[in-house]
C-alpha cells in the first residue's frame, strides 16, 4: 500500500501547487476596469497639444513602393498643426511682457492659426480678434466666431496694400494698445476705438452701434505676426521635429511638407537637418505661389511673373494655408534639398483617393503635402521612409474644397478611379 500513499502525495502536491499557480495568475491578472494609465492625465487643454499620432498611410505606401507616414495634426484640440505655434506664440509673448492676461490677441489668417488662437487664448486669459481674407471657407469665419474671437472679413489685396489682412491686423493691435491705454488714464464710460467715430476699412466696417472691437477691461493688444514670428519656426524645431525623430526610430529618409508661414517646413527640415544630414527635405508648393521658383531657381518669380506683369492679388489656388510670394524669417531657416510644384486638380483627387481608400477626411493643404510625398517617393525610389504633415481635416473645406458646385465652376470635378493624376499605376 506503500507505492499507493506515496503517488497520492504526490498527486495532492501537484493539485496544490496548480490551486495555488490559478489563484496567483487570477490576482495577477489586471482587471478591464482598473488597468493602469500608461501615462498621468494630461494637464487641461494647453496639455493635449501635440504628440500626435505618425500613421502609415497605407495606399500610398503600397502605390509608390515606400513606408509614407504621416503626421496627425487635426487631431490637435484646435484641430490642426497651428495648435502648437498658438501656443508657443502666446506663451512667449506673455514672458517677454508684451501681451498680459486681459489682453488681446490679433492676426491675419486664413483660417487655421486664427482658430487655433482663438481656441487656446482663453486658457491664458486673453482674447482673440481675427482679421480674414473673405475669399476663405466661409466655415472658418463662423467657427471663430463660434470660439469667441472678433472677426473682420476683408477683401483680398497684395501685402503691400495698407488693408492687406495681416496688416490691418497689425494696426488693430497697436489700436487695443491705445485704447487700453486711454482708459487707464480716463474711466470715462466710452466704446470703441477713436472716440467712438465711425471707420471703414477695406469692406468691413464698425462703429459705436456695434460691439466695440476690444473689451471694457483690454489690457492692451499682441500682433501674433505668424509669418515673421519665429516663435512658429521653434514650435516645431522643439517639437515636432523631436517627435517625428523619436516615433520613427530615426528612420526617415525624406520630409515634405507646404509652407505658408514656413514654420512647420523649417523647424521640422532644420532638426531632422540636424540629426542626419542624409535626410532628404522638400517643399511641395501650390499653383500661385512664388516659393517653387525661388528654391528651384533662386529667383521667387518666372518671367512671365515678373514684376509689373503680376496681379495685386495673384495667387490662383483653391488650396488655403499654403503658398505665398515672399519669404519669411521662418522660411528662412528651412533646409531643403528641392520642391515639388502641386495642382489644384492634384490636391483634390488626392482628398477623394485617400478617404475612399484610407478613410482619411483630409483639407487641401494636407492633400497637397500628400501629393509632394508621392513626388518625394517618385524621386528619391522605392524602399525609402517618407514623412509629411496632415495639417487638418475636411471639416474646415466643406464650402470650396468640397463642394462639387465649387470645384464644377473651375473644372477640378474629381475623377480619378486611382493615382494615375501622378503617373502611378
Amino acid at each position: 500500500m506503500a507505492p499507493v500513499r506515496t503517488t497520492g502525495a504526490v498527486v495532492a502536491a501537484i493539485s496544490v501547487t496548480i490551486a495555488l499557480l490559478s489563484l496567483f495568475l487570477y490576482k495577477s491578472k489586471p482587471s478591464s476596469k482598473m488597468l493602469p494609465s500608461k501615462k498621468n492625465p494630461r494637464n487641461g487643454l494647453l496639455g493635449a497639444i501635440g504628440n500626435t499620432p505618425l500613421i502609415r498611410i497605407n495606399s500610398l505606401s503600397e502605390a509608390t513602393g515606400c513606408e509614407i507616414l504621416g503626421k496627425c495634426e487635426f487631431l490637435n484640440p484646435g484641430g490642426s498643426v497651428k495648435d502648437r505655434v498658438a501656443v508657443k506664440i502666446i506663451e512667449e509673448a506673455l514672458e517677454s511682457g508684451d501681451l498680459a492676461p486681459g489682453g488681446v490677441v490679433t492676426e491675419g489668417s486664413v483660417g487655421s492659426t486664427a482658430i487655433s488662437l482663438a481656441t487656446v487664448a482663453p486658457a491664458y486669459g486673453c482674447k482673440c480678434h481675427v482679421v480674414i481674407p473673405d475669399d476663405v471657407a466661409i466655415e472658418k469665419s463662423q467657427i471663430l466666431e463660434a470660439l469667441g474671437a472678433t472677426v473682420e472679413r476683408v477683401r483680398p489685396v497684395s501685402i503691400t496694400h495698407r488693408d492687406h489682412f495681416v496688416n490691418v491686423a497689425k494696426r488693430r493691435a497697436s489700436e487695443a494698445n491705445e485704447f487700453a491705454l486711454k482708459h487707464r488714464k480716463d474711466d470715462a464710460n466710452q466704446r470703441g476705438v477713436a472716440n467712438g467715430t465711425t471707420e471703414k476699412t477695406n469692406g468691413f466696417q464698425y462703429d459705436e452701434e456695434k460691439q466695440s472691437l476690444f473689451s471694457r477691461n483690454c489690457t492692451g493688444g499682441y500682433f501674433a505676426d505668424q509669418f515673421e514670428n519665429l516663435a512658429s519656426f521653434r514650435a516645431h524645431y522643439e517639437a515636432t521635429g523631436p517627435e517625428i525623430w523619436e516615433q520613427t526610430g530615426g528612420n526617415v529618409d525624406a520630409f515634405v511638407a507646404g509652407a505658408g508661414t514656413g514654420g512647420t517646413l523649417a523647424g521640422v527640415s532644420k532638426f531632422l537637418q540636424e540629426r542626419n544630414s542624409n535626410i532628404k527635405c522638400f517643399l511641395i508648393d501650390p499653383p500661385g505661389s512664388g516659393l517653387f521658383n525661388k528654391v528651384t531657381r533662386g529667383v521667387m518669380y518666372t518671367r512671365e511673373e515678373a514684376e509689373g506683369q503680376r496681379l495685386k492679388n495673384p495667387f490662383d489656388t483653391i488650396t488655403e494655408g499654403i503658398g505665398i510670394n515672399r519669404i519669411t524669417k521662418n522660411f528662412m531657416m528651412a533646409k531643403l534639398d528641392g520642391a515639388f510644384r502641386g495642382t489644384d486638380k492634384e490636391a483634390v483627387e488626392m482628398s477623394r483617393f485617400l478617404m475612399k481608400n484610407d478613410g482619411l477626411f483630409l483639407g487641401s493643404s494636407s492633400a497637397m503635402n500628400c501629393v509632394g510625398a508621392v513626388r518625394a517617393a517618385q524621386s528619391i525610389g522605392p524602399g525609402h521612409t517618407i514623412v509629411t504633415i496632415l495639417c487638418d481635416s475636411g471639416m474646415r473645406h466643406l464650402s470650396k474644397f468640397f463642394s462639387a458646385d465649387y470645384l464644377s465652376q473651375y473644372g477640378l470635378t474629381p475623377s480619378a478611379s486611382g493615382l494615375e493624376f501622378l503617373g502611378v499605376g
